[in-house]
């Protein structure tokens, strides 16, 4: 027969357990998603880092086509099929001159 009055000693042993199980994952958790965020930002920034090159390939195919770079960004996009999600980047085009190959720069939108 048990006494009321004694203790059960099995119930801290499972709340232990319990709140170090809660402990481990809420920690896993945590890791998955700074590892993400880590991942998206290299991802983005290698996106943007694609877009400049293209830009600038097109550039380059108008020079040697046309003998002179592009006065603007609507010219590669009309004549050169250059798209890009305007939601998500800002691209900054600056002619120097006809025969000088233009500053380009893609900043992502976060």
């Amino acid at each position: 027969m048990r006494n009321r009055f004694q203790t059960d000693s099995t119930r801290p042993h499972l709340l232990r357990r319990v709140f170090s199980s809660i402990a481990v994952t809420g920690c896993g958790i945590a890791l998955l998603l700074a590892g993400t965020n880590s991942v998206l930002a290299t991802s983005s920034k290698s996106q943007a880092e694609s877009l400049k090159n293209a830009i600038l390939r097109s550039a380059v195919s108008c020079y040697a086509f046309e003998g002179a770079y592009p006065e603007s960004l609507s010219y590669l996009k009309e004549h050169y099929g250059v798209t890009w999600n305007e939601n998500k980047y800002v691209v900054d085009y600056e002619i120097i001159g006809a025969n000088l190959m233009p500053s380009v720069t893609v900043i992502p939108l976060n």
